[in-house]
């Protein structure tokens, strides 16, 4: 019996508790940021998770944005103020957590590219399988989770997510972990190896 709970604990992923981890996680997207690509791919890939979560939260007005008729410079105005701090829809402590997210989700998708494309990633490498999953749901938790509930809450007769204690932001906080998580068991799947000829923490 107590070699089958090692076992099943064995079989659970890592989880950052420890200073050493964090080191590991900050050491492994620094390395990865360092390729001028990949760099890129995180800016993109924050850009990417930024829109996904405000347009989300506003698809009427984005609807009406991009409806015909409307001027260019019109549109281009309602659009980048759905944005956190160039608009009035997110308080700072809000802008700065999705600001937060958006960046990491870029590092972390830059991370799973860099994997897949560098160390053969495979159905072996479970940890890593799964930090590339919630690499691309992380964004998701933070973007759609708000809308989804909205509309349960709507079915529930229940108008807004003011209900919640942190009026929703909830999920951009789940989010967060799970991302945060993500780049973890992927900075771990790499350990040991090289990343443009510097080493991984072992």
């Amino acid at each position: 019996m107590a070699g089958r709970s090692f076992a099943v604990r064995r079989s659970l992923p890592r989880l950052p508790t420890r200073s050493d981890d964090w080191r590991l996680m900050a050491r492994t997207a620094r390395l990865v940021l360092g390729g001028p690509a990949y760099a890129a791919l995180a800016l993109v890939g924050a850009v990417v998770a930024l829109s996904l979560f405000v347009f989300s939260l506003n698809l009427p007005l984005v609807g009406f944005a991009l409806s015909p008729g409307i001027p260019l410079a019109d549109r281009l105005t309602l659009l980048v103020g759905l944005y956190p701090f160039l608009g009035p829809g997110f308080g700072v402590v809000q802008g700065v957590l999705l600001l937060v997210v958006a960046a990491l989700v870029g590092v972390d998708v830059s991370m799973a590219v860099y994997h897949v494309r560098e160390h053969d990633l495979s159905a072996a490498s479970g940890s890593g399988l799964v930090g590339v999953v919630l690499g691309t749901l992380g964004a998701g938790c933070a973007a759609c989770g708000s809308a989804v509930l909205a509309g349960l809450l709507a079915l529930l007769g229940i108008g807004s997510l003011t209900i919640l204690p942190l009026d929703g932001l909830e999920f951009a906080i789940l989010g967060l972990v799970a991302v945060l998580l993500s780049i973890f068991w992927l900075a771990d799947g790499m350990r040991g190896g090289e990343i443009r000829g510097c080493p991984v923490g072992l």
